[in-house]
């Protein structure tokens, strides 16, 4: 693929499908086109360490480090630190491998000196050779927390230490009322031709961003296309818990039910195009009589170039929107 996409694009991104989706992009845009603005509601302190997993997970597969197998951490990783800690009886329930510890260490370094989220972000993806912008959707800590038959639980501890098995009934984001959008995240939305909510998990991925006062209204705002990628294949999430969460809310898991989530732009939604995978070609119909314009194609990424034809697919779909605007 020679010819890039010189469209300003903004992705809403988390988790390890919206890791891929922003990495499809950033290699079929030109360098400083691209946006990633990046879920911080399952931020959390660990060990005495600010852990930032979908800022990571994003970070590193962008500069090509992730671990290829699970789709988080990096690549070539090794557990020595973990493995002396489990020894000490110390909480060795979330895994931090040795590299990716030092991305933490760093982190909390550089904040206990002043700096913000936003500002240690830029410069680890200075240091990775990240030629796309990444911006953590705030600065403040926002917490997700997950009602639960258990209690109100951290998100972590929900989808870590208990591996998802809570029922969930609800969420919400402490603080969110008193937070602000990460400097350049409003900027980028205004300048933005194209808005792509990356195939993530809607209600603890996507939701916590838009949920910062702000950011929904500036995407409403922008006259430009907001499109969403369905992280539900055929009845079930690519990865991680969504499925799982939709039918526990009370709500079949579908491409359907993605679509109806974030809702059509013209009835108080963010919406003006959805993208689903050939397998849930059926609802394509029922997507469009919402008011939504539909893409049909293959939206798994298990290849670099599935991420990279998915991207391409995307632009194209969202330059059309552009042109019927």
């Amino acid at each position: 693929m020679t010819n890039k996409h010189s469209l300003h694009v903004v992705a809403l991104a988390g988790g390890v499908g919206g890791a891929k989706l922003a990495h499809g992009l950033s290699q079929t845009l030109i360098p400083g086109r691209l946006t990633v603005i990046v879920n911080s509601g399952d931020d959390f302190e660990h060990l005495g360490l600010k852990i930032c997993p979908d800022l990571d997970t994003v970070c590193y597969t962008l500069a090509g480090i992730a671990n290829p197998t699970t789709g988080w951490g990096r690549w070539d990783e090794s557990w020595n630190a973990m493995e002396s800690l489990e020894r000490l009886g110390g909480p060795a329930w979330f895994r931090l491998g040795d590299r990716d510890l030092g991305t933490h260490l760093e982190r909390t370094r550089l904040l206990s000196k002043g700096w913000t989220l936003s500002q240690v972000t830029d410069e680890f993806r200075r240091a990775w050779k990240i030629e796309q912008t990444i911006i953590p959707v705030t600065d403040d800590f926002v917490p997700t927390m997950v009602n639960t038959d258990m209690g109100i639980l951290p998100f972590q501890e929900y989808f870590v230490k208990q591996q998802c098995r809570p029922v969930v009934t609800g969420f919400r984001f402490n603080n969110v009322d008193y937070s602000n959008p990460a400097p350049g995240v409003v900027d980028a939305i205004q300048k933005a031709e194209l808005v792509v909510i990356c195939p993530s998990n809607p209600w603890v991925s996507i939701d916590p961003i838009l949920a910062i006062p702000g950011v929904r209204m500036e995407v409403l705002s922008n006259a430009c296309p907001v499109i969403a990628v369905s992280p539900i294949i055929g009845g079930r999430a690519v990865k991680g818990p969504a499925a799982k969460m939709y039918l526990e809310m009370g709500f079949k898991p579908s491409a359907l039910s993605v679509a109806e989530h974030y809702g059509v732009r013209i009835i108080d939604g963010i919406l003006s195009g959805f993208v689903m995978d050939n397998k849930d070609k059926k609802m394509s119909m029922e997507i469009q009589k919402m008011g939504l314009q539909t893409l049909v194609t293959k939206t798994l990424m298990k290849t670099n170039d599935d991420r990279k034809q998915l991207a391409q697919e995307v632009l194209e779909f969202g330059k059309e929107l552009i042109k019927k605007n």
